[in-house]
């Protein structure tokens, strides 16, 4: 058979490796560890790291848009959502927030989405506010991320504290 194939990995010994040890296995902390979308498994994002993600939007011509909930509404849970039975086909169980204003249609400033970012963070202090956006041309939702989490959340885990091993 490997001389019909003539594949390099046919003529090569298989290479042992090492398997992984128990110690180097992880364990998902599941209480207090709830998560958003995009880079949420990361350490929170910096300012600076939250400006190059802006830089890296409106130099792609992506739409920016600032969306924000209260803690109690940030989750999908029974008690937010409004169910409207087998109906209402494709329903969005509280998958979308409060718009902060209006998508920043045209926005060519990094530091203006920067600005609505931090009045939005200072107007609602104890809300989770997330930075949305979307391809105009292709008509979808290309990233999301969050640039706040209330300051007494009690729902996140820090890294550190993400595995019980």
């Amino acid at each position: 058979m490997c001389a019909m194939m003539k594949s390099a990995v046919c003529s090569k010994a298989a290479v042992r490796v090492a398997q992984p040890t128990a110690s180097s296995m992880m364990v998902w902390q599941p209480m207090n560890n709830k998560q958003f979308e995009t880079f949420s498994y990361l350490p929170p994002l910096t300012d600076m790291e939250i400006s190059r993600q802006v830089d890296y939007l409106v130099n792609n011509g992506y739409i920016p848009c600032l969306e924000f909930a209260d803690e109690k509404q940030a989750y999908v849970s029974s008690e937010s959502c409004i169910r409207f039975g087998s109906q209402a086909a494709n329903y969005y169980d509280n998958r979308y927030w409060t718009m902060w204003k209006l998508p920043m249609f045209g926005c060519t400033d990094p530091s203006a989405v920067l600005r609505e970012i931090s009045s939005c963070n200072r107007a609602f202090p104890k809300a989770y506010v997330r930075l949305t956006a979307f391809d105009n041309q292709r008509q979808v939702q290309i990233a999301s991320f969050l640039v706040q989490r209330p300051a007494g959340a009690t729902d996140y885990c820090p890294v550190d504290k993400r595995s019980v091993v």
